[in-house]
């Protein structure tokens, strides 16, 4: 199970780039009652945060992404209309009225405090399949991440109030099926933005923060990986087993920990041997805000992870965030002298070792007498044994610069099981 089926099953995002349907609005009796419409998570839409994954500052940034009301095109086979409402219901095949739906989204807030956003053309759409992409409900989980990051506390209830707060407004809107409650909320929410960014709310919040919230992360990543990975996740299953080639994901919630626990920081090094589609390198720049490293053996995760790195860059545009330098190399991590280099100043070393063979693992043991004092090396195996001790026969074996801690992760953090399970973090120290 790769990285987006997790968050498909977890619901966190339910989001998949072909085979979308287009959601259809249609003139009906105002006798007949509405359809519902199916609540669920997608991709969130273009907003702005100022980051450098902890947050830079921009006096004039807008947090948030402001909608444009639609503007109906419209193909009707009759020219008699009755008394009517808008609705939305399901498209059909044989459906002879269409009225597609399109929303704007406007992206980052320019320099200038009186400028407008550029506007991005956002269909209405909703899938005959349940785990389809859902407009709808990805633009209420945007509205509902901006609400949560890039608004100042003191005005989150116009967002987030039970009974009439913006988020519920939409909600009800999508659950009675009604158009015009949901554009009239989305009118709302572009007014109350457009007044927060131009009064200075939004951008003095901004500088207050420190930290980009893992919502926020997961979010932007679940985008990128939906765009690029999951139309393409079939050929991941290209490998063999029992080869060093095999391919599983460390998901977003264990990495964040790791980050924690090793205490990674702005100003440091991080690289992923054994990188895959690039999932951490990105993370790791985007919510750390380091310089990050990946290195890839297998060309068909290469090919992906250079696809989630360019949509990367145009997401975190889109967002207002400058995340760390990335870097992703195709090949082996034992042949390549930019790794090499750079394992030199690396402060914190990932090594998804679980499917590698002994023989690989034997070999990057030699690495570590190349590393610098005190740097941090995350395995799902350890590479020193149980019960190694150092002795007269083991005396100049580069394990013995390794003080490892055993850590415990819980379910949901690898895609390859629900299970948990342990990894180990060792630190280079050679006074041992």
């Amino acid at each position: 199970m790769g990285f987006f089926d997790y968050l498909q099953k977890k619901g966190v995002g339910a989001i998949q780039a072909q085979k979308v349907q287009i959601r259809k609005v249609e003139r009906k009796p105002s006798a007949v009652k509405p359809s519902s419409l199916p609540a669920s998570k997608s991709t969130p839409s273009r907003t702005t945060l100022v980051s450098k994954a902890t947050v830079a500052r921009r006096s004039t940034s807008s947090a948030s992404t402001p909608v444009r009301d639609p503007k109906p095109r419209s193909k009707s086979t009759s020219r008699k209309r009755n008394a009517s409402e808008q609705t939305l219901c399901s498209s059909s095949d044989d459906s002879d009225t269409d009225q597609l739906l399109d929303f704007r989204l406007r992206k980052r807030a320019k320099v200038s405090a009186s400028a407008e956003p550029d506007p991005q053309r956002f269909q209405l759409m909703v899938p005959r399949d349940n785990d389809g992409f859902k407009p709808l409900d990805d633009i209420v989980q945007v509205i509902e991440i901006v609400s949560q990051n890039y608004i100042p506390e003191e005005h989150v209830p116009l967002f987030d109030e039970e009974s009439n707060g913006l988020l519920r407004r939409l909600r009800r809107a999508l659950v009675q099926g009604s158009l015009a409650n949901f554009l009239d909320g989305i009118k709302h929410y572009n007014e109350t933005i457009k007044r927060l960014r131009l009064d200075g709310s939004i951008s003095q919040h901004l500088d207050s923060l420190h930290m980009l919230r893992l919502p926020l992360v997961e979010r932007i990543l679940t985008q990128v990986y939906s765009r690029t990975v999951s139309p393409r996740v079939d050929s991941l299953r290209q490998y063999v087993n029992g080869s060093d080639n095999v391919y599983g994901e460390l998901l977003p919630r264990l990495i964040s920990k790791i980050f924690a626990e090793t205490r990674l920081k702005s100003d440091q090094t991080f690289v992923d041997l054994g990188s895959g589609v690039g999932n951490v390198v990105l993370q790791a720049a985007l919510e750390i805000g380091c310089e990050s490293w990946g290195c890839e053996v297998m060309q068909n995760a290469c090919d992906l992870a250079e696809l989630q790195e360019k949509e990367f860059k145009t997401r975190c545009r889109l967002w207002g965030l400058a995340p760390g330098k990335t870097r992703l190399i195709r090949g082996s991590f034992l042949e390549s002298d930019s790794i090499g280099k750079i394992l030199h100043k690396a402060d914190v070393v990932l090594i998804n070792n679980q499917a590698f063979t002994p023989e690989l693992n034997n070999k990057l043991v030699n690495y570590f007498l190349d590393m610098k004092e005190g740097c941090q090396i995350v395995s799902l195996k350890s590479f020193v044994p149980p019960g190694h001790r150092i002795q007269a026969r083991n005396l100049n074996s580069p394990i013995n610069l390794l003080s490892v801690k055993e850590k415990q992760y819980w379910s949901d953090s690898v895609s390859w099981t629900n299970a948990g399970g342990r990894y180990y973090i060792a630190t280079k120290d050679s006074s041992r």
